[in-house]
This record gives structure tokens, C-alpha cells and sequence, in this order.
């Protein structure tokens, strides 16, 4: 059976890490090579960077650390924000990334998801998914979650899978930063309408939020913030609690 994995998530500007709480009020959280150090061995099995610059100044900025995080760390990482081209996922793979997430080049472009799961393999595509509950469905967002596509949210994590990406990132924007727990209802249909994992985002606010995630809402992965971040729990105390209620996890 395969193990969940728990994955810390760090948003770096401008060449720290930072968070907010539905994308907003960013608060300096610190270096991203010495939390994904600290990370690693408090038990993450995995790490995502996302770079929330938008210069070309901040994109050299975030390229340079994803080399110093890449000569360091030991677990996978994933990096995104702002790839827009298949030089962009080039780059980042090349500075060391284990895999690299597409969000809003792949609405608007996606066949950059099929060019780059041909060129560079699917399983180092991920596909991230902003999602907000409007009228009993879920609408995709890009842009950070500022601007509504056309795409509802199951139909499109299909629709990249079928393209190539390789695993779903899925952030509930209205849980963003909340931490009332994830956004069961939507895990759980996009868990069983694609054929990859399924990585939950946005609203972990404690240990049943987690074990929720992973029986109802058949998640593969569960990523938080702000509650590691903040030194409230460990990727270890999320691990050891749901070993002890059943959850396959590598401890």
C-alpha cells in the first residue's frame, strides 16, 4: 500500500519565505533553505516552493535558491509559480527540482502540459488546481487566485491529467490559511476522477483535519503552511498520529 505523504509548503518572495491567509497579508516566515533543512528532518517526506514574485529580478532570485535548497535537501521537492514556458521548466529542473508545477500557463496554454510531460517525463509534472466553491460547484482561479477561468475544477484536473501531468496539487482557496480543514468534498471528487495523487491544500488546522483528508477525502498527500510554519505541529507529529490510526505513512 502506498504511503501518504505530508508536505510542507513554503511561499517564497522575493528570495524568503513568506504566507498569508487566502493570498493575502504576507508575513516573513524565513530562509527557504534553512526551513527546508529544518523540514526535512522533522519528518516532511516532501517539500513545494512557490515562487510569488513576479519580477524577472524575482525569478533569478527564486532560481538561485532553488539550486542552494537542491545542493542540501535529501527529500523530494517541487517548485512553481510563474512557469510559463518550457524554458521556465527547463530551468527549474536544472537548478535541481524534482518536479515543477504549472498553474496558470497551463489554463491558458494546455499543451505546455503535454510539451513538458513528453520532453521531461510526467512524473516530474505536477498540475496545480485554485479552486473556489461558487453555487454547489468549484470554479478554477489563476493569477494566485484572483481571476475566475471558464474551467470547472474536476473537469479540468481531468482534462490535465489526460494532457500529462503527472499529480494534482489542489488548493481550496476558501480554506486558504483558515485552518477549519480541508475542503473534504472537493478532495474527494477530484481523488476519484483522475488516475495520479492527489495532493490537498488549504485549511489544515490540526491532527483530525489531516486523518479527514486521508479516509474521506482519499487524498494522496496533504500540504500545509502556516501551522508548520508557526511550530503548532511538526510533519512527525502528523505522521506518528496517523500511523496510530491506521494511515500507512514512513516514519
Amino acid at each position: 500500500m502506498l504511503t501518504r505523504r505530508i508536505i510542507p509548503c513554503l511561499d517564497v518572495h522575493e528570495g524568503r519565505v513568506v504566507k498569508g491567509t487566502q493570498f493575502l497579508n504576507l508575513r516573513d516566515m524565513g530562509d527557504p533553505v534553512e526551513l527546508g533543512l529544518a523540514y526535512e528532518e522533522k519528518g516532511a517526506d516532501e517539500l513545494v516552493y512557490l515562487d510569488i514574485s513576479a519580477s524577472a529580478e524575482g525569478r533569478r532570485t527564486f532560481t538561485q535558491a532553488v539550486e542552494k535548497i537542491a545542493a542540501k535537501l535529501r527529500i523530494p521537492f517541487t517548485v512553481g509559480g510563474g512557469v510559463r514556458t518550457i524554458e521556465d521548466v527547463r530551468r527549474l529542473l536544472e537548478a535541481g527540482a524534482d518536479k515543477v508545477s504549472l498553474n496558470t500557463a497551463a489554463v491558458e496554454n494546455p499543451s505546455l502540459i503535454e510539451e513538458a510531460a513528453d520532453l521531461f517525463g510526467r512524473q516530474c509534472i505536477v498540475l496545480a488546481v485554485d479552486a473556489k466553491e461558487e453555487g454547489g460547484t468549484y470554479r478554477v482561479y489563476i493569477r494566485g487566485g484572483r481571476e475566475p477561468t471558464p474551467w470547472e475544477a474536476i473537469t479540468w484536473c481531468k482534462e490535465g491529467v489526460r494532457r500529462g501531468a503527472g499529480e494534482i496539487l489542489l488548493t481550496a482557496i476558501g480554506r486558504d490559511g483558515t485552518r477549519d480543514g480541508f475542503d473534504i468534498s472537493l478532495t474527494r471528487q477530484v481523488a476519484e476522477a483522475v488516475s495520479v495523487p492527489v495532493i490537498a491544500s488549504g485549511g489544515a488546522g490540526n491532527l483530525h483535519h489531516f486523518l479527514e483528508v486521508f479516509t474521506e477525502g482519499k487524498a494522496d498527500a496533504a500540504l500545509a503552511a502556516g501551522l508548520f510554519h508557526e511550530g503548532i505541529l511538526t510533519p512527525y507529529e502528523v505522521k506518528s498520529f496517523l500511523f496510530r490510526h491506521g494511515i500507512p505513512v514512513r516514519l
